[in-house]
This record gives C-alpha cells, structure tokens and sequence, in this order.
C-alpha cells in the first residue's frame, strides 16, 4: 500500500450540497479547492476533514464514524473529525481540518482552517514528573514520546536507543521498503527537526546499562548516570538467533533494524537464490519482497502450513498457495541442520542452493535490563492494567511487555506494530494524570503481495473457526472463537467489517460481559 494522495473526486464543497441530502455518520467525498475532503453528519453538526490518512494513504470516506471520530479502513488510525488530529495508532499526523457553514438548508465547506501544529495543547491533570526517560525508540518509544508532548507534558523527554537510525516505520522494512517500492526517506517516522521542534532529547546509537528502578536512575554506557522523574521501558524484542554448523556457508542475515534490511537488500544485487528460514510474517514478507527483486526463494519451515498457529489452517492454506503462486518453493516439515558453501541442508539430508540466507524463527522479548534491575518478569516485563510495572513511576510498552488481557485469558504478550505505538501513548496519557486500564482491541496487517489480511483482537487458541465468504477470492472474513466467544477476526478486502469486529470488541470491554 502506498501513501500516494487520492484525487480529488465528488462535488465541489465549496458549492454547497443539501443538509438533507447527509445521512448522520455516512461520509460524503468531494473536493475544496483541488484537495480530497470528507464531510460527514453528526446530528445537526456537519464537519470536514481531508480524506486520506496520513499513514499509508486510505480513504476516510470507506470509513467508520465512531461518535466524533472517524478510522481508518486500512489499518484502524482514528482522526478527530472536529480537529482532523490523529488520535490514535499508527497515524502520526493529522489530516487537514475546514470551516463549514449552514444556510438556506445547504452545506458550505468556507475554507482550510489554520494547519494544525504538531503539538495539540491539553490541559496536564494532577501531579507529573519533571522529567521523562524513555528507553528505546520504536514504535511504543517514539509514541510516548509524541503524546507525552500533545497532551500538553512540559517536562524534560529523553529518548534513548542503540539504534542510530531510529525512530523509524518498522513494518515497512520486511514489506515495501524490502521489495524496492518504497523510497528510503519514507521510512524515518519523522525528520530530525520534528524531534528539536517537540523538545525531545534524542540519544541514540547509546546503550542503557542499568536501571535503579526505586531511585529512577539510568546508567548509559559513556558512564553517566542521570535520574529522571518517570521512565518508560520500551526495548522491544530480539530475533532468535540459530546455530548452522558448517564452514564458509551462506551468510545468515536476520531482519529486525533498518540496517538488517539494508544488508539483505545488498545481498540480494546480483544474487540468484535465497533460502528464508521460518514462514511466520516476516519470513513470508520477505519472501515475497525478494521475489519482487526477482530472486529464487526456497522457505524452510517445521510446521504443515505457513501462520497455521495463527492464522488457521485455511488462511494457513491460502497463503501457501499464493506464495506458490508467485514463485516461492516450500519445503514444510522441515528444518536447516546445518551449510557448505552455497548451500543450506536440511534435516534429511536435502541440499538447497543458496547465496545468502535471511533467518525469521521468531523473536524474544528484550528484558535484560528490566530482568537486572529487579523487575518481574514472565516472558516480557510484567506490568499491571496501567502498564506500570512492581516499581512506581516506572513503565513499560510494546513487544517487551506483559500485560493483563482486558477480555480475558491472563497475562498476554503481543508484538505487533499499532500495539506498541497504542501502549506508548497509554502510558504517556497515565504519566500526565489521565489513569486508565490499557483495554485497546490489538491489530495488524500482513502484506502478500497485493494481498492485504486484516487481522483484529487476539486469539491464542481456539475451538471453533468460522469462514465467511471465498477466501479463494480474496473476499473473506474469519472467525476465531474459544469456548463460545468470538477472540478475533480475520479479513480479506472485507475494510469495513474488520473495524465494525473492532468496535464491538471494544464495547465487550467498556460493557464487561
């Protein structure tokens, strides 16, 4: 998916259309002034915003009108339709706001209001610290970061990362990016100076060595040690590193930083083969980008199908087919005993041809420091409904953290992208007094090719699986449910009916049942 802008279609706003002519909550497209814009109905209220997300670029007016909200049909980002501010995760920027006016019973877009600043004023309820430390810079980092600031913190923000690239669109480096699609300026989230602009303090290619979790202090690896008022552990996972026994074999590359995808796509110039290792997303992701490079690609994997323990044996099954489609070699069943030059062999024996070798077994939760300082920890730092940890004024947020499943089920663990980014400004919303459970129904998307799956709540087993419509067809939804109640669902082109699924599993939280 590209963020190209959608032209602007419909009537002209500034025209006027008829008050009656609005169905409360159903989005109208048109244009002002050469710029795609919604306007939408709330009661006798009608406001205008543009109508392509900031994120990747989807269309507002496929929509969900949520109260004074509308989401976005792609990947589930909420705007203000009052303000066009983006309130929630993944987009980052607002859309532009209009004035609107009402006579004679028609509809009148007047003008684009003053652009909205990146920073949007709040008022900071109760006690806050001074000063913020947040450790790790991906997407729940750089998240708390920016909603720290929007919701008005003045305080002292420092965001510190070993990565010297970071903050940076994770997803797009296995996808897009990968593939050759996607320019390299579009993948940092933000330019530097968005960071001066905001008065956050960046410390990256810095490592954290320590953390006095009681005294709130931090020791960087120059030495220092610096005491903060709130601190917020965002360090993420870690590939799962393999052993291959063998000499001058295949070089092994992972994908988890912008500098492992530049390496591979090195790799892949004037490469012939490439054996991926594992066909969970990313594996599969980037299978299906160095296909896109023209590259022969053999996946090794030990299950029956590809994301069959997620995904299910039918979507299991239709992606297996589509890759296959494509040009990708399975060999399932299987597992990589060890290499020889050129080649990776298999378990049985099997020699596959190989110029390099990209390894996706799955991930660890980063929790060396928090496990050193003290913190308790589960697979992922544990934390309570606040995402606050055992020690006060210490939190954590994305792939490293452990946290109770509002609906259910204990204590959960979820690495996905829009997550983390949602956990983020959570915490940042708890830390400026605003104290609320983190009861957020989790998303993702995987790209395939042209082939986008929807994938909404979460359901770490199940007992009975529902099919809705012609997976074949690109045209499905799918049902997971576990002792009679639905857990998640997964969609095919069916935009709508995955942020209706989304909606209603929030109202399962915010209603107890």
């Amino acid at each position: 998916m590209s963020a190209e802008p959608q032209g602007p279609e419909g009537p002209d706003l500034t025209a006027g259309v008829p008050m009656d002519s609005l169905a409360d909550g159903a989005p109208v497209r048109g244009r002002v002034d050469g710029e795609a814009v919604i306007l939408v109905r709330r009661g006798q209220d009608v406001c205008a915003i543009g109508a392509t997300c900031s994120h990747y670029g989807g269309p507002l007016a496929e929509g969900l009108v949520v109260e004074d909200t509308v989401r976005c049909p792609w990947h589930h980002a909420c705007f203000s339709l009052r303000t066009g501010e983006a309130l929630r995760a993944p987009a980052l920027n607002p859309v532009a706001s209009y004035e609107v006016a009402q006579r004679d019973g028609s509809v009148f877009v007047t003008g684009r209001r003053d652009k909205l600043g990146s920073v949007r004023r709040r008022t900071q309820r109760g006690a806050a610290p001074t000063s913020v430390a947040i450790v790790g810079a991906g997407a729940a980092g750089n998240s708390a970061a920016e909603e720290l600031r929007h919701l008005g913190f003045d305080g002292d923000i420092t965001l510190i990362d070993r990565d010297e690239q970071a903050p940076y669109d994770r997803p797009n480096l296995s996808k897009d990016y990968l593939a050759g699609n996607a320019p390299e300026e579009w993948i940092p989230l933000h330019p530097r100076a968005y960071y001066e602009e905001l008065g956050v303090e960046l410390l990256l290619g810095r490592r954290v060595t320590s953390l006095d979790p009681t005294g709130k202090r931090l020791a960087l690896d120059d030495g220092t040690t610096r005491h903060f008022g709130g601190i917020v552990l965002a360090t993420g996972a870690e590939p799962v590193q393999l052993t291959l026994p063998g000499d001058n074999g295949p070089r092994v590359h992972y994908l988890r930083t912008l500098g492992d995808s530049r390496a591979i796509i090195k790799a892949a110039e004037g490469a012939r083969r490439a054996v991926v290792l594992g066909a969970g997303f990313i594996g599969l992701e980037v299978a299906g980008s160095l296909r896109a490079r023209n590259i022969e690609v053999h996946v090794v994997a030990p299950g029956r199908r590809p994301l069959e323990h997620v995904l299910g044996p039918e979507l299991g099954e239709f992606v297996r087919t589509l890759h296959e489609q494509h040009g990708v070699v399975f060999h399932l069943g299987r597992t990589a005993s060890g290499v020889a030059p050129g080649t990776v062999v298999l378990q049985d024996g099997e020699r596959l041809s190989a110029d390099f070798i990209v390894a996706g077994v799955g991930v660890r939760p980063a929790t060396a420091l928090a496990e050193k300082a003290g913190l308790q920890i589960d697979n992922g730092v544990v934390v309570d409904a606040y995402l606050e940890t055992g020690a006060t004024g210490v939190f954590a947020a994305g792939d490293s953290t452990r946290w109770p499943d509002p609906r259910g089920g204990g204590l959960v663990r979820i690495e996905h992208w829009v997550v983390a980014q949602r956990q983020g400004q959570a915490v940042a919303r708890t830390i400026v007094g605003d104290r609320a459970p983190f009861t957020d129904v989790p998303f993702f998307w995987s790209q395939h090719y042209d082939i986008s799956i929807n994938y909404v709540g979460h359901a770490a087993r199940w007992d009975a699986i529902e099919v809705d419509g012609n997976i074949e067809q690109h045209d499905a939804s799918v049902r997971y449910r576990a002792d009679g109640r639905l857990r998640a669902v997964a969609s095919i082109f069916r935009d709508r009916e995955s942020l209706e699924a989304e909606l209603a599993m929030e109202h399962e939280v915010w209603s107890g049942t």
